[in-house]
């Protein structure tokens, strides 16, 4: 039997509820978009703190990687940006950045319906995303949540080259440092630390795992504030790890050394690239 929808906060958008199924089409809630809506709220917990820190500075500009259906930006829309003063009007807005156009098109759409005229939507991948004319040159907070394989990676990229004041990711596979991994296994069993991923599966472990490492790294060396957390209520992922970084100009030598030291020690050497350090932490 539906439940009541009393967890709901007040001036919630019930249409976008509805669009996004966490509500059914005569505006009921059963137990299982309950546990969806509770997801939602817990992130929003999260971000919410990092959007008031950039308003007391002025317009808010946020960029949603790998957006999908766009169900981040628009929760965040409906509960932060739509109740600013003049919201469309403030220079606030949120960019969704996806590959598949049909989505692009849906959720344009939907943001028409509801009146958000503060969203834009546009159809880039995450990489072609930071050369493109159609964002702004700087913007203040970055997300990509279950981006694929490197796609985190360049929304890390984008997120560096715009200079943003917070970066959010909740990182999905990501293959690459796996297969590189693979690749130098037998020169890299010299060193008693290999045997941590000589068997194929701790490899693919290993490098799941050692790929969020060497993110934080790479952010602290560009002088943020990392945390990293469990985002607890997303029962239906397994990547369940939540990275929050904060720009805080902080020493970036050390990091930066660490980095470069883990590359070399287990055999990571040609990633240097995708883990880029600023040139100033190399010098």
């Amino acid at each position: 039997m539906p439940e009541k929808t009393h967890d709901i906060r007040p001036g919630q958008s019930i249409e976008l509820l509805k669009a996004l199924h966490i509500l059914t089409r005569d505006g009921k809630m059963n137990q299982d978009s309950r546990r969806k809506l509770k997801q939602v709220y817990h992130l929003f917990q999260f971000i919410e703190p990092l959007l008031k820190d950039v308003q007391q500075r002025g317009a808010v500009t946020l960029v949603d990687h790998g957006a999908g259906k766009s169900y981040l930006g628009f929760i965040l829309y409906d509960l932060f940006f739509k109740e600013q003063p003049d919201a469309a009007k403030s220079g606030s807005r949120i960019y969704g950045i996806e590959t598949r156009e049909e989505l692009v098109r849906s959720s344009e759409e939907l943001a028409k319906r509801l009146g958000f005229a503060g969203m834009s939507f546009l159809n880039l991948s995450v990489a072609d995303s930071i050369a493109s004319d159609k964002l702004p040159k700087t913007v203040d907070v970055v997300t990509a949540l279950h981006a694929c394989n490197t796609a985190t990676d360049d929304a890390i990229r984008f997120a560096l080259e715009k200079k943003a004041r917070h970066i959010v990711v909740v990182p999905c596979c990501q293959a690459e440092v796996a297969a590189v991994l693979r690749k130098n296994k037998a020169k890299a069993l010299a060193d008693p630390l290999a045997e941590i991923w000589r068997h194929p599966l701790h490899t693919r472990e290993f490098g799941s795992q050692i790929t969020n490492v060497l993110r934080c790294l790479q952010l602290e060396a560009h002088g943020y504030q990392v945390s990293v957390t469990e985002l607890v209520g997303w029962e239906h992922s397994m990547k369940n790890e939540l990275i929050i970084a904060q720009y805080k100009n902080l020493p970036r030598r050390k990091p930066a050394e660490r980095l470069t030291e883990m590359l070399e020690r287990i055999g990571l050497q040609e990633l240097k690239d995708r883990f880029f350090l600023p040139q100033a932490a190399q010098e």
